[in-house]
């Protein structure tokens, strides 16, 4: 079964394919998406890895988190499932005209 990581405090510098080089030496890496912002396109810092096992995935924590890439030590851990949001229209300014 396929197993998700974060991966945070990335330079805002880092490439998806820089992620892929680094985490392969864990294992198969399935997937490697960095977030980034819908307006700028600029990235957040922030993305997650797909690993094709839970042992490689496990491996990939103990080998990267602390991991300095591009002068920034990597915030490595398995992903949290993703909540919804939950809408305010008007930005929390309710009742303010």
């Amino acid at each position: 079964m396929a197993k998700k990581l974060y991966v945070g405090n990335m330079s805002y510098q880092t490439t998806e394919d820089d992620l892929t080089t680094l985490f392969s030496q864990a294992g198969s890496v399935a997937s490697v998406k960095i977030i980034t912002d819908q307006y700028s396109g600029r990235s957040k810092g922030f993305g997650f890895v797909e690993f094709s096992s839970q042992d490689e995935a496990e491996k990939a924590i103990s080998m990267f988190n602390g991991y300095s890439l591009n002068e920034r030590k990597l915030i490595v851990n398995e992903a949290r499932p993703q909540t919804t949001k939950r809408s305010s229209f008007g930005g929390g300014n309710r009742g303010r005209f």
